[in-house]
């Protein structure tokens, strides 16, 4: 899914800055020397080590995907100087920051919206919740991959999908910080779940088939909307 725009990190930036030099003596840096690298499986790979210049928002935007809105945790992970995020590790020099600095610096990030309504039109990504507890997994299909449909195929994955939204409509459940959206959940019963892997699996192309073939019936089907003009670093990689 598309991250928001760098615009919104930019005015971001520039209302932090502002906000800092109102109210804290000593701001937190405006941008940090970062350095990054593969991580694979946990453990650092041999490829080279890239260096780039991060503003802090866009800094705490990475770490927010992680821990979300967490004071405590941004507040740790700033000052151990290292984050996992999208497959790779960066490292900063750690630096201290005062409770009151994080909370004011989380504030430009959204909130969960229980208010906002479901609009199946501007859905552009569902994930399919296999299991529960501990065995929990998601396959994630985005509007494109699951658009394409095999050959006298009435209907695309992802027709199939909205369908579902339409049949059952979907509880708003919380906003992913990670894929800058807001989430709805759709829970299904066995049979529903059954019978919607059969379609899918009969109106998908071979590639998308390989991905689905060997999945159990999803509990749940999670949908997300993208919120617009929200906080976003657009980090690489």
């Amino acid at each position: 899914m598309a991250r928001p725009s760098a615009i919104a990190c930019a005015a971001a930036c520039q209302n932090w800055a502002e906000y800092s030099h109102q109210s804290f003596g000593m701001p937190l840096p405006e941008t940090i020397a970062m350095r990054f690298t593969e991580e694979d499986a946990g453990y650092v790979t041999v490829r080279p080590v890239v260096k780039q210049t991060f503003r802090l928002a866009e800094l705490a935007d990475m770490i927010v995907s992680v821990t979300g809105k967490n004071v405590s945790r941004v507040q740790q992970i700033f000052r151990a100087g290292t984050v996992v995020y999208n497959g790779y590790r960066y490292w900063w020099d750690g630096f201290a920051s005062k409770e009151d600095e994080i909370t004011g610096l989380l504030a430009l990030f959204p909130d969960d919206d229980p208010a906002r309504p479901f609009n199946v039109a501007l859905v552009t990504s569902v994930s399919l919740e296999i299991g529960g507890g501990t065995l929990r997994s998601l396959v994630g299909l985005v509007r494109h991959e699951a658009s394409a449909k095999k050959l006298f195929c009435k209907r695309s994955p992802w027709e199939i999908l909205l369908t579902a939204a339409k049949v059952s409509t979907p509880r708003y459940e919380k906003y992913s910080h990670s894929e800058g959206a807001d989430v709805y959940r759709v829970h299904l019963s066995p049979e529903m779940a059954a019978s919607l892997l059969k379609q899918l699996l009969d109106a998908a192309p071979r590639g998308l088939r390989k991905k689905l073939a060997a999945l159990q019936p999803p509990a749940a089907l999670l949908f997300f909307i993208p919120r617009t003009n929200s906080v976003g670093a657009g980090t690489p990689p």
